[in-house]
């Protein structure tokens, strides 16, 4: 008896995982943009029916990735359609805007912590689509089976992205490698949930050239062009069925006619009598032909085409270099930056109009700008200064209608839309002069809510009318966050408000009450009630950090403090 072992990619510090902080999204509307708001038309994509990205869907996310996924959660988990990333690829080269040498321990765990979160915000019909070379691929392709299950992993595209090797070397590589995995796998079907919804790709003029009108002894098939199908199984490779071995009649010649020496029937005899009858199988222009074709007729053919694992068709890396250049100028484009044709095939096949793209690797900013092209929604993150240089100047330049390169044409692009651009905020707890673990000076009251809200799994969602409800996490459940520090007459009137059939959280500094009055009410102090539940003031989780380094020790978990506390400990700070 053979046990299974389960089979993992090992190395230093895989073990180690962040204990990330779910910081709130701080919107700088001086960067933010939208085509309406600046004078200009919100056009419409005309070409490919679907309306430019409303301002609101669209993200631009300025600060680390790791973080601002972490970020995303609460709003989207469950929401992405897709996920493109073109991350590091850990080659040892110093390129411009990444430290894209990487030790390769601290590249996979950096790699996996961002695909787990990825994951969970992944729609159960999403998928994952990452651009990588020979240097990690192999390595990507175990962890990401890891993450996401290797009944999960979709394929691996080649794509071509230069138009020749390199002359350094004796083999050139001139691919890279975009590894696809979905969310989930069906429980019908042998595929997963996100390849039962992808699209097919155009059909070509050399597909549908396969299609024919052929003449017949009763002329053209009325029915239009069809293909010619071969209605013979050859018998090699165990093909060969001997109850398929059976004659048919050429309703032409009136001869019996058998299956080629070797062969059979690819269908039953009853099938075979039913083509016959619904006039399917072509027996040549003059009916004298030995084998029958079965006819595929055009309007039956599929409407698209099956995407190929070798992409050679959608633009090179210069290709999108140029066009780079011609956006910013001669200095100002990436060392490989990915061309908009890549990016429109992968949308195309994985998402539909107003569906949600995300890309935590933005670089150039390439996947918003096709998306938004395309219809799509979209959320970029980006940590480098270019995305101030690149991203934010060619955004605007795709919602002005002013950037006539990439796939613009194709799809007919005009311009609109907009989106919105954020910053991530500090950290909520900084440490004062002595050491302690305070709210940070720069968070307000707004911000501090928000905050609060993240942290204890409610929805920010603050009441004009009920200065108590910040936020909620069903509908009879709500939460109050202040600095300030609560009487029992103050707590009182807040209990009656709340009523019976209602409970709230209040997140407070202190409070003093006679805790036994108030059962619709719980109250926790800030900060000490959320010490323990992540690193605070980390504010660097990217691919230039020791990871591998022990973490700084963090507060140990502190008590809770409830209305049915002592009064004496509840009154404490």
């Amino acid at each position: 008896m053979t046990t299974k072992t389960k089979l993992e990619l090992t190395w230093p510090g895989k073990h180690k995982r962040p204990r990330l902080e779910p910081r709130i999204l701080l919107e700088d509307k001086a960067l933010s943009y939208h085509a309406a708001s600046h004078g200009l038309p919100d056009l419409v994509d005309q070409a490919a029916g679907a309306a430019a990205p409303a301002f609101d869907d669209n993200l631009l996310i300025h600060g680390d990735n790791l973080l601002a996924l972490k970020a995303l959660e609460s709003k989207y988990t469950g929401k992405i359609k897709c996920v493109f990333i073109d991350p590091p690829y850990n080659t040892g080269s110093a390129f411009t805007h990444y430290d894209d040498g990487v030790e390769h321990s601290m590249w996979l765990t950096l790699i996996r912590d961002r695909l787990e979160i990825i994951r969970t915000l992944l729609a159960e019909d999403g998928s994952l689509w990452i651009t990588i070379d020979d240097n990690e691929a192999h390595y990507l392709k175990v962890l990401g089976d890891e993450v996401f299950g290797r009944a999960c992993f979709i394929t691996d595209i080649s794509w071509q992205k230069r138009d020749g090797p390199p002359n350094d070397r004796k083999i050139g590589s001139i691919h890279d490698h975009v590894l696809v995995w979905a969310k989930s796998r069906s429980g019908i079907s042998k595929k997963t949930v996100a390849e039962e919804k992808f699209n097919l790709m155009p059909r070509t003029e050399k597909a549908d050239a396969q299609y024919q009108v052929f003449n017949e002894p009763s002329g053209p098939d009325p029915r239009g062009p069809f293909r010619k199908i071969d209605t013979t199984a050859n018998g090699k490779g165990g093909r060969y069925v001997e109850s398929l071995y059976y004659p048919i009649r050429n309703p032409y010649t009136g001869q019996d006619v058998w299956p080629r020496e070797g062969t059979c029937w690819r269908h039953s005899k009853d099938e075979m009598v039913r083509l016959q009858a619904d006039q399917r199988l072509f027996w040549g222009a003059k009916g004298t032909a030995t084998t029958p074709m079965r006819k595929l007729f055009k309007y039956e053919a599929k409407q698209g085409m099956t995407a190929p694992s070798i992409w050679n068709d959608t633009g090179l890396n210069q290709h999108a270099s140029s066009h780079m250049e011609k956006l910013f100028g001669e200095k100002a484009f990436f060392e490989t930056p990915k061309p908009e044709e890549l990016l429109q095939r992968v949308i195309h096949i994985a998402t539909n109009p107003g569906d949600l793209v995300l890309d935590s690797f933005a670089g150039s900013g390439t996947t918003g700008a096709v998306a938004h092209k395309m219809g799509r929604r979209w959320i970029m993150v980006e940590l480098g200064e270019h995305c101030h240089t690149h991203i934010v100047p060619r955004l605007k330049k795709v919602i002005d209608g002013q950037d006539p390169g990439g796939i613009t044409k194709a799809v007919g692009w005009q311009g609109g839309g907009g989106f919105r651009y954020y910053r991530l905020a500090p950290s909520l707890l900084k440490k004062d002069k002595w050491g302690h673990w305070v709210i940070n000076p720069a968070y307000n009251g707004e911000m501090l809510s928000e905050a609060m809200c993240k942290l204890m799994g409610f929805t920010y969602a603050p009441s004009q009318s009920t200065f108590w409800q910040h936020g909620q996490s069903t509908e009879t459940d709500f939460i109050y966050v202040t600095t300030g520090s609560l009487s029992h007459d103050q707590l009182r009137v807040i209990s009656e408000e709340v009523g019976s059939a209602r409970s709230l959280l209040i997140c407070c500094k202190a409070f003093m009450a006679d805790v036994t009055a108030f059962p619709n009410l719980t109250l926790k102090k800030i900060p000490k009630t959320v010490l323990h539940k992540c690193e605070w003031d980390h504010d660097d989780y990217s691919f230039s950090i020791d990871v591998l380094a022990e973490p700084e020790e963090q507060p140990e978990e502190d008590d809770e403090f409830a209305l049915n506390a002592d009064a004496e400990e509840a009154a404490d700070e």
